[in-house]
């Protein structure tokens, strides 16, 4: 009598795989889809949401001059966090740095990042990340504000380069 099998299974082309192989691996996955959501911080495990509609922003000096900030989740000044930053129309940043790694998506305006020398145009729905520190000056061209959202991985600061030697 041959082997038993389940519906819907295939016999291996060799057709000597053993009866219980497919309940094995079964199994192997089950384990670790168990381990994989156990691992999984509480946060994620429990769900959640953060919902800022755009009217709702509470914009704030951010204590340099032409630059304003609205926070949406987290504390900038603490760790990890969300925030939108509007820059003034024309406002161009000495070269600086910030120590947390951050995301960016251009929202608002003509955005201007130059980066190692190369110069990049964002217009809004434009996408840029800077990670170890990366040294950059942004200008916002155009009569209209530059709005970016950031996803800053900890505590948010703005780290003046020295100048370039002559």
């Amino acid at each position: 009598m041959p082997p038993r099998r389940r519906i819907g299974s295939k016999p291996a082309p060799h057709g000597n795989r053993h009866p219980e192989g497919d309940l094995a691996v079964h199994r192997t996955a089950a384990r670790l889809l168990v381990t994989v959501f156990a691992l999984l911080p509480a946060t994620l495990a429990a769900g959640g949401s953060a919902v800022t509609p755009v009217g709702s922003l509470a914009w704030r000096d951010a204590g340099i001059p032409g630059v304003a900030i609205a926070v949406v989740e987290g504390d900038p000044a603490r760790g990890a966090s969300h925030f939108y930053l509007r820059y003034a129309a024309g406002l161009v940043t000495p070269l600086h740095h910030h120590s947390p790694d951050h995301y960016v998506t251009t929202v608002a305006g003509q955005l201007v990042l130059v980066v190692a020398g190369e110069e990049h145009r964002l217009p809004p729905g434009s996408y840029f990340a800077l990670t170890g520190g990366a040294p950059h000056v942004a200008r916002c061209e155009g009569s209209e504000a530059c709005v970016m959202f950031l996803d800053a991985r900890g505590a948010w600061d703005v780290v003046p380069e020295p100048p370039a030697k002559p």
